[in-house]
């Protein structure tokens, strides 16, 4: 198999140092996954590629958000959800309450994306 993943993580503030507390989680989380998985992604002949989309704030909704071949996270895999929390940090960077995405998966709430879900979702997404 060969191909490219196409990786895109969104979040809003100005950069990965300047955004919410949950997305620089997530972000961290998201390098760590793929320094990790790179090497046998790469002996399938499978080049990855990690985007950073920085939204506005009126794009909020699809903060703390990874795409997979442009499928979302919670599209990827059966057992996980979304749902919109309040977020402090978000509220600061916003001016205003906020709230940003978080994922359920059974009866945990992630407000940072946690690994085993970003590889599982990467991995479903170069499943043949």
């Amino acid at each position: 198999m060969a191909g490219t993943l196409l990786v895109e993580w969104r979040h809003i503030g100005e950069s990965v140092d300047a955004t919410c507390e949950r997305c620089a989680a997530t972000g961290r989380t998201l390098a760590e996954v793929f320094a990790a998985i790179r090497p046998a992604l790469s002996a399938r002949r499978i080049r990855v590629r990690v985007t950073e989309t920085v939204l506005p704030p009126e794009r909020i909704a699809e903060s703390n958000t990874i795409l997979f071949n442009g499928i979302p996270i919670e599209d990827l895999l059966d057992e996980v959800r979304v749902e919109m929390t309040p977020c402090a940090s978000c509220s600061c960077i916003t001016g205003t309450d906020a709230s940003c995405r978080a994922i359920v998966c059974g009866d945990e709430t992630h407000e940072a994306l946690p690994a085993d879900l970003i590889l599982k979702a990467a991995l479903r997404a170069v499943e043949p």
